[in-house]
């Protein structure tokens, strides 16, 4: 009766009927925590895209900015500056409880594939990601991408939010060095016998013994706890952080969580750091086009599964698997892949660590406001941000993981018309560190079945155009050596 009489009282705020927080069954305190649970979840971002676009030099021998050295201080500025606004963005015009920031894979591809061919400007890669937002925007604004998305078997889009179940749980383990690179083999249990694995299996514990009590605020709870552990461990016993050259094999995943202070005076100098055309004039038109392309199919797919993913486990999927307000979601991403380019700091995208906010109760636009208000405060607040370790971040990680794992029990096994591309796309996502690839391998194998079972009617002719893209995205450095050859 308590909920039911309070109902009325939420529905008469203004914030309330804009989100449609009662609608959805959800309070204004459930949306701020799981924004919240979601930045710490992601704010991972702020340091590791310095990181990887921040450090490389670009074709020319110069450094993202246009120094002879790194300045991360700018870069993750920038990266949080942007990652903000384009969050903000979807919690106000999507209403959906979505982050998006610089795309972890994507940044790669920017700084190892594009940045650091011959000749090529730091400003020239900036200038392919602004193309790549504007031809997904485009495919948005004419229906294309919105009609590929509707063309994907309902169970299909289930396989591909399991996927990134796993997809995300791996991330956890990995991020907190829980899981490893083996020898000899590909992954392996990692050093159980540090500080910082201790922060990462009390987190993880205290996340499940408040789950199955049905203690709200879960994922908060055991991160705020695990930082407040990790933050004494480190001013009593030093452990610090592991170090590139491979010393500290001990210490803390990137960054150890030390004090340095409240706020630092950030630098937005890297804004408006792009050449629009000035990629053209250093490579060949071809391999100008197959770079775009290949942006073009990550953000593409990627942000389809996510958003899948993240519906689902939010609840607001209708019976054909399609969130509300697709089209709008899909324009703030576009625009958001846009606004990476001209803030200099890769594109902008979907990420599946909003899962762990939904996970925690989210389920409106509000959660993504709070989340995108984060990352503005982090533009200024960066210290405070750096007291949250991998290691207490990830255990929510990990148990949104089994949240969406469940959602395995409505695919129909022994159809082997949907299990077989299923099964490809669920493991192929960890397996290759990858959404994009995982719904490709799935997207073609439920062609050729279909192919080879005579049933052609049965393939929309969508997903004919959309597993023939992914050929060619699978094929891609074959062709660009053909190309160079």
């Amino acid at each position: 009766m308590a909920n039911q009489t309070s109902a009325p009282v939420q529905g008469s705020s203004a914030i309330d009927r804009f989100f449609k927080i009662t609608e959805r069954g959800s309070t204004v305190g459930r949306e701020v925590r799981g924004g919240l649970v979601t930045f710490f979840a992601m704010s991972y971002i702020i340091v590791l895209n310095p990181l990887i676009i921040g450090t490389v030099p670009d074709g020319t021998g110069a450094f993202l900015g246009g120094g002879d050295a790194p300045n991360l201080g700018m870069v993750a500025a920038a990266t949080a500056l942007v990652a903000g606004v384009v969050t903000i963005a979807m919690g106000v015009f999507a209403n959906f409880p979505l982050a998006l920031a610089a795309g972890l894979g994507l940044n790669a591809v920017v700084a190892y594939s594009i940045a650091s061919l011959p000749d090529v400007t730091w400003a020239d890669a900036m200038g392919l990601v602004v193309i790549e937002g504007v031809i997904i925007l485009v495919l948005v604004l004419t229906g294309f991408r919105e009609a590929v998305f509707n063309a994907v078997p309902l169970e299909l889009k289930t396989a591909i939010s399991v996927g990134i179940g796993l997809f995300i749980a791996l991330i956890g383990f990995v991020n907190a060095g829980f899981v490893v690179p083996g020898e000899g083999t590909p992954l392996a249990l990692g050093y159980l016998g540090t500080w910082p694995i201790l922060v990462f299996v009390v987190g993880l514990l205290l996340v499940i013994i408040l789950f199955v009590r049905k203690v709200r605020g879960a994922m908060f709870i055991a991160i705020a706890t695990a930082t407040v552990l990790a933050v004494i461990l480190e001013n009593t016993l030093n452990i610090g952080a592991k170090q590139p050259d491979g010393s500290n094999p001990n210490g803390f995943n990137l960054n150890a969580p030390t004090y340095d202070g409240v706020a630092t005076v950030p630098d937005f100098g890297l804004l408006g750091q792009f050449s629009l055309l000035g990629s053209f004039e250093s490579i060949a038109f071809v391999t100008v086009i197959l770079l775009v392309f290949s942006l073009l199919i990550a953000d593409f797919f990627d942000t389809m599964g996510t958003m899948v993913a993240v519906g689902s486990e939010a609840g607001l999927l209708d019976a054909k698997g399609n969130p509300p307000r697709t089209r709008a979601i899909l324009v703030v991403d576009s625009l958001a892949a846009v606004a990476g380019g001209v803030g200099s700091v890769s594109s902008n995208t979907a990420y599946v660590e909003s899962t762990s906010g939904v996970g925690d109760g989210a389920r409106t636009g509000l959660a993504s406001v709070v989340t995108g208000l984060a990352f503005l405060a982090a533009t200024f607040l960066s210290p405070l941000v750096g007291l949250v370790p991998y290691e207490a971040a990830a255990p929510a990680l990990v148990f949104v993981g089994y949240l969406m794992m469940m959602q395995v029990a409505s695919i129909s096994w022994k159809n082997v018309e949907i299990a077989i591309p299923a099964f490809l796309t669920i493991v192929i996502m960890p397996f290759t560190y990858s959404i994009a690839d995982g719904i490709g391998a799935g997207f073609i194998a439920f062609v050729v079945i279909k192919l080879a079972l005579g049933k052609i009617r049965q393939i929309h002719w969508l997903m004919w155009v959309a597993a023939a893209m992914f050929v060619v995205y699978f094929l891609l450095e074959p062709l660009e050596s053909l190309i160079g050859g």
